[in-house]
């Protein structure tokens, strides 16, 4: 059990000092003034009872929780089995911090293990890591990776990446040079995949990395291999970012393909969707980069009686060695959503997993058909896709359709004019996801009130 022990006035006094500032407010000096907290307005204290009587009465008046719901967009509503939640309850995991002494955290060092090795045959790589934050940091980590490795500045990011990867992406970029880095957005082409003539006239000898979506914002499945072709020409690293794991279940895993760094989202595989997370970053490589590789990486070893064991093999946070030295900053890992993954995964097997994905790809195909056969939508994109894709809407912007259609309690997608795709017009554009939860009776009602 660790203690927890506050500081005293003396022992903030010092530390204030020591790093030059008056008061524990000056800290936030950064912060613009209008974003800080002024104050929690807080209602006087409740008793246990009703205080749960008042939160089911807050919880009555989610419209959201009672919809019918097809949003995806890199958070996805899969089946979490209640079994799953009880073996997290388990106290060696849901007490345990950060496996720094390995003898008294054989428990959590194995899980990790275990979740390495599950990741690296999803992806097809030679080496994981023990999970980032989320995708969007494991993009950004994976670009910065590529410049240590390549010595090289230029990042070319496909535009039909999930935008907040890109965001991302770019605000990392922001930091580590003096000037402004070289970051170049490729276009997409008509049929909703990155536009290969593009990419292969922007791919040059200063080219750090190319990074694509697989399948990609659009639900549209890349063509992997001539993306690799085109990179690994110019002798760049190619990343690819897997929003929706299930889609490898069918498709042919990116390290197969020649993908050098291979990114993912495990949420839809670990927790339901909730409040936009939480999520946990999947993060694997070629075993000849696992140097430059972020995080940490948990290995098998024996100990003096020959039993096996396991340590932690490779840790490059700051905190460890020399900050200049160190390949990333990041502190920890989603260490309770990783372990729900890999319950999950270890659950499913290798059959299970297939079969989900399966029910995914039959119902999106069904709900394509119909919408397809409705006068007022179309479906601007031909690409292949797994349980996503973009309906367009003939008449008018997406957004009052969708706004409508959830008064009556249907989800019916995610408008996508908000996002910047290059310039490329999408007011009229909603993307629909559909999984193994939704039955005919649920994709027939959508068909029904679009």
């Amino acid at each position: 059990m660790m203690r927890y022990l506050p500081h005293t006035d003396d022992e903030v006094a010092a530390m204030l000092d020591r790093v030059g500032v008056g008061s524990v407010a000056d800290l936030f000096e950064p912060i613009p003034e209008a974003n800080r907290c002024k104050g929690l307005n807080l209602e006087p204290q409740l008793d246990e009872f009703t205080l749960m009587t008042h939160l089911r009465e807050l919880s009555e008046k989610n419209e959201a929780a009672r919809s019918l719901s097809f949003l995806g967009g890199g958070m996805y509503d899969h089946h979490i089995p209640p079994a799953m939640d009880q073996l997290l309850l388990r106290s060696e995991f849901y007490t345990a911090y950060t496996p720094y002494q390995a003898e008294v955290a054989q428990g959590t060092l194995q899980a990790i293990f275990e979740f390495q090795s599950m990741v690296c045959q999803l992806f097809g790589t030679d080496v994981a890591n023990a999970s980032m934050y989320c995708a969007a940091s494991g993009a950004a980590e994976a670009v910065l990776m590529a410049r240590r490795s390549t010595r090289r500045s230029k990042i070319l990011v496909s535009s039909a990446i999930h935008p907040h990867y890109a965001q991302t992406i770019r605000t990392y970029l922001s930091g580590v040079d003096s000037g402004t880095p070289v970051l170049e957005m490729i276009p997409v082409a008509s049929d909703g995949r990155t536009d290969l003539d593009a990419l292969r006239e922007a791919v040059d000898a200063e080219t750090a990395a190319v990074v694509v979506g697989y399948p990609n914002f659009f639900g549209c499945i890349e063509d992997l291999a001539s993306i690799a072709s085109a990179t690994h020409d110019a002798g760049a690293l190619l990343v690819t970012a897997t929003s929706e794991p299930y889609a490898l279940s069918l498709i042919e895993a990116p390290g197969h393909l020649g993908a050098d760094i291979c990114v993912g989202e495990g949420q839809a595989m670990a927790v339901p969707p909730q409040l936009g997370g939480p999520g946990v970053g999947l993060f694997s490589c070629s075993e000849k980069l696992v140097r430059q590789m972020p995080g940490r990486l948990v290995g098998e070893t024996v100990d003096q009686d020959g039993e096996r064991g396991f340590v932690l093999t490779l840790s490059t946070r700051e905190q460890h060695i020399r900050r200049e030295k160190a390949t990333s900053n990041i502190c920890t890992n989603h260490g309770l959503i990783a372990l729900a993954f890999t319950i999950r995964t270890a659950m499913l097997g290798r059959r299970g997993f297939v079969d989900v994905g399966k029910l995914c790809v039959r119902g999106a195909e069904y709900l394509k058909a119909g919408i397809a056969k409705l006068d007022a939508y179309e479906l601007p994109f031909s690409a292949p896709t797994f349980n996503e894709f973009v309906v367009r809407r003939r008449d008018g912007a997406a957004a009052p359709l969708l706004a409508t259609l959830a008064a009556q309690g249907v989800l019916a997608g995610i408008d996508l004019s908000p996002f910047d795709f290059g310039g490329d017009d999408h007011s009229h554009d909603f993307l629909v996801a559909v999984t193994e939860k939704h039955t005919k009776a649920d994709l027939d009602h959508l068909l029904s009130v679009l």
